[in-house]
């Protein structure tokens, strides 16, 4: 089955001087892959991985190039122009991406970065982004437990935090007091889900929770006694927020993890800091 705005895999049916012809089925018939996507060997009878979009004729038309969002997918762009319809969104294609006006949460500028959710407008079969994210996001409780290692897209910044979208699909929060590094619109990174709330938002955290938080942060402890000569001038003692910018945890984490090291003999703490016993 052919999906419009996403990657497909199919077979070349002709070759031309102008590029290749792929089979699109009985509804869609031959597609062209114009030549500058065609890969080098590539022969009548070979299935290929392309995207499919509309040219500036509406026509479907395929490239091998991968956008940086496909439909039914959240992203980060950059608008690349503005006209009296909407704006037009880099995504990686020569055609961009357009956000017409009525699916704009603000006036989108060009140069400035909006989260959008890309889709197929049911009336004039265009593939579009859309600003007003909230619409997409699932409704349905999430599947998660406490720990589970997910997906995050950083949407916008709130008073308590920064809202997330967890895995294309559930809206998060990350929480500012949770934070010991800068996060940014347009982020992607890991998360860990904290708790499920009971309007099914998700509570995030962009550690590990518990006992593998301790563990993971030993291992970046102990690597980095191992890196600046054996010793590190913070200890137990130390203020919080100077443990936060050299080593982006809580205090309470960087305690846990200094008394695992310490109980294994593998450090020493004095007043001065800790040190490897063993040191390289």
């Amino acid at each position: 089955m052919i999906e419009l705005g996403k990657m497909n895999r199919l077979k070349v049916v002709k070759e031309v001087d102008f590029g290749c012809y792929l089979d699109g089925g009985e509804e869609h018939g031959e597609i062209l892959l114009p030549k500058c996507y065609v890969p080098k060997g590539c022969k009548v009878g070979d299935e290929i991985e392309v995207f499919l979009y509309l040219d500036h004729d509406e026509r479907l038309v395929a490239t091998t190039l991968t956008p940086l969002v496909q439909v039914g997918e959240f992203a980060c762009l950059e608008v690349a122009w503005v006209n009296q319809y909407g704006a037009f969104l880099h995504w990686g294609l020569m055609k961009d991406l357009f956000c017409p006006f009525r699916e704009q949460k603000e006036r989108m500028v060009k140069g400035n970065r909006y989260v959008v959710y890309v889709k197929v407008d049911e009336e004039s079969y265009r593939i579009m982004a859309t600003a007003k994210v909230e619409k997409y996001l699932s409704p349905s409780r999430p599947p998660y437990k406490h720990g589970d290692e997910v997906d995050l897209l950083v949407w916008q910044k709130t008073d308590l935090g920064f809202k997330v979208i967890v895995d294309n699909r559930y809206m998060g929060m990350v929480y500012d007091k949770q934070l010991f590094r800068p996060l940014y619109k347009g982020d992607r990174l890991k998360g860990y889900i904290d708790h499920i709330r009971m309007d099914k938002k998700i509570d995030v955290t962009i550690q590990r929770t518990g006992r593998q938080q301790t563990l993971d942060f030993s291992s970046i402890l102990l690597h980095y006694l191992q890196e600046h000569g054996g010793h590190c001038h913070l200890c137990d003692k130390s203020d919080a927020a100077e443990i936060a910018m050299v080593f982006k945890v809580s205090k309470k984490t960087f305690k846990k993890a200094v008394g695992d090291l310490y109980k294994q003999r593998l450090i020493t703490i004095a007043d001065n800091g800790i040190t490897l016993t063993h040191p390289e």
